[in-house]
């Protein structure tokens, strides 16, 4: 893209390094995220274009969607020049990009090996800046009945109900299930809480005849799978 003086509306930029003009022209594949961002904010302010104000965005955002996927109504709206409504449209653009995400995951619907779970777990609450606990019910033939958050915590941790899992579970006739939960701080190390939790849980699926087949911990692109790594 061509660099321009300061403050130079996108109605005066060549036609295909304007963003609307740029994706019919070349495709979506050819954009950048701020371009791509830009198209939605749609018009700049009297001082920065569209990209200028995308890129202050994803600026705050690190760089990276995934941290922009975490931002909040009010975060976005603290950016100068995006007012609530850009906001909104931001947010429901993410959302959907998330929606999109899991609904092909669930194509994927027979659990093989711990990465088909982790697929699961991270499209739900891989991007969240909170820990929340899932579970994931399987039949005999460890095809998945469906998907169940159990809790919703804090930064540093969340509180689960095993009666509240068991329940779940025999109320849709499971044979088993995994364990899923996030690290909203990336690191994907087992605390001893997570294994006391884990042999909890594991020990009443046990009495039940409902078999814990893993719990996996998530992380932003990484995973821990208590299966995998023999700490069941």
């Amino acid at each position: 893209m061509e660099t321009y003086p300061n403050h130079t509306t996108i109605r005066n930029w060549a036609e295909d390094d304007r963003p609307r003009e740029k994706l019919m022209l070349k495709g979506r594949q050819s954009m950048s995220d701020a371009e791509l961002l830009a198209i939605l904010i749609g018009s700049g302010t009297r001082h920065e274009t569209a990209v200028e104000l995308a890129k202050n965005i994803l600026h705050r955002a690190h760089d990276n969607l995934v941290e922009l996927s975490k931002m909040n109504l009010n975060e976005l709206m603290a950016v100068k020049g995006i007012g609530q409504a850009r906001a909104i449209t931001i947010l429901a653009a993410l959302e959907l990009g998330r929606r999109r995400n899991e609904s092909e995951v669930l194509i994927r619907d027979k659990i093989r090996t711990s990465r088909d779970a982790y697929e699961i777990f991270r499209s739900t609450m891989g991007d969240r800046p909170y820990e929340e606990f899932w579970i994931i019910l399987l039949n005999k033939a460890n095809k998945v009945l469906q998907k169940c958050n159990i809790s919703e915590g804090g930064i540093s941790g969340t509180v689960v109900d095993p009666k509240k899992i068991f329940k779940i579970s025999l109320d849709h006739h499971a044979s088993s299930i995994i364990l899923g939960h996030n690290h909203p701080s990336g690191v994907v190390t087992p605390s001893e809480a997570d294994q006391r939790i884990t042999k909890k849980i594991r020990d009443a699926g046990a009495m039940l005849e409902v078999t814990v087949l893993d719990h996996l911990i998530i992380g932003e692109n990484n995973y821990y799978s208590f299966a995998d790594e023999g700490t069941l």
